[in-house]
């Protein structure tokens, strides 16, 4: 199904991107580069990529200004295309725009407020004193549990659950007690919540999930966690009770937080990786270790950390050597 068609120029104007070439060059949708045709819009983010420029048939591309002399196809030049092309296919996209309105299936306490423009899909729950700020979509089967509170334009796709509760167990004499969960969560705006994705409300305070934070699928949020502004997580993450994590981070595929830790702003997280203490200082951080008795465990990582300090005493030690059999 199609939406509606734009010219070039519309593009560019909507965008911010400069347009190359003839500006009524028609656009019906977005392609990659491989399958892109007449009516098409291809886009081209990555370098390594650009050998494909030859051969691709669209009718326009998006394109970084280092790159535009790489093809003579008209153009939208932009110096980030694939924030470009995010904006180009949503204009493009022919989804048809959710219903506001309650589908005959949800479940929606009495008391919920919910917002100008919501939309609540087919058997969501959304229990008492829960808060939907406007224009907020809930996909099939999304669940909001009592009290919650959510902001505006928020996206919760299917199985997704806010405010569930929170692990929290105590032992007594080889068993557990349950510890009740009387926090919530709070989401800002513009929260989109991936399929199958779990945010545990808070044990005594809140759960708290700033304006704009992306979650990819299967991501699993402790009780009590608070994350910045802007941040997104990739597939699979795993976020322990209590951790803090700053504005404008990314958290790659798989990574693991291990919880009471701080993670300070403009932090990235590399897929798979381990965090077991504090990030106070922006960058890259990566890698694991790996699991074994926690005794030995110990030991190892304390040892791994002086590699460095070994490494230079061989080296000096080494030299030392030649200088005394010369």
């Amino acid at each position: 199904m199609g939406g509606r068609a734009f010219t070039l120029a519309e593009l560019a104007q909507a965008t911010g991107a400069a347009a190359r070439g003839d500006g009524q060059t028609l656009i019906r949708r977005c392609a990659t580069l491989a399958s892109a045709g007449r009516g098409d819009i291809a886009f081209l983010a990555n370098p390594r990529y650009r050998a494909a420029l030859a051969d691709c048939r669209a009718s326009a591309v998006i394109i970084a200004p280092d790159l535009a002399a790489g093809t003579n196809l008209p153009a939208l030049v932009h110096a980030n295309p694939y924030a470009c092309f995010a904006r180009v296919a949503t204009l493009l996209d022919p989804t048809p725009a959710p219903l506001p309105g309650i589908h005959p299936t949800a479940t929606v306490a009495a008391d919920v407020q919910l917002g100008e423009g919501v939309s609540i899909g087919p058997q969501v729950v959304v229990a008492a004193g829960a808060v939907i700020g406007p224009h907020s979509v809930l996909h099939a089967h999304a669940t909001v549990c009592h009290g919650v509170r959510i902001g505006a334009r928020a996206i919760l796709h299917p199985q997704s659950v806010i405010g569930s509760d929170g692990f929290g167990i105590a032992r007594e004499d080889g068993r557990w007690i349950k510890i009740p969960q009387t926090g919530s969560v709070v989401l800002g705006d513009d929260v989109e919540v991936g399929a199958g994705t779990t945010i545990d409300r808070g044990a005594l305070d809140d759960t708290v999930i700033g304006d704009g934070v992306k979650f990819d699928n299967q991501i699993q949020v402790g009780h009590n966690v608070r994350i910045g502004a802007h941040t997104a997580l990739a597939g699979c993450v795993g976020i322990a009770g209590s951790a803090v994590i700053g504005a404008h981070c990314e958290i790659g595929g798989g990574a693991i937080i291990l919880g009471h830790l701080e993670i300070c702003d403009r932090v990235r997280v590399s897929a798979g990786t381990l965090v077991t203490k504090s990030i106070r200082t922006p960058g890259v951080y990566s890698g694991a270790y790996p699991f074994g008795p926690h005794r030995e465990w110990l030991k190892g990582a304390a040892q791994v950390r002086h590699l460095d300090e070994l490494v230079e005493r061989i080296a000096a030690l080494e030299l030392r050597l030649k200088e005394l059999e010369e």
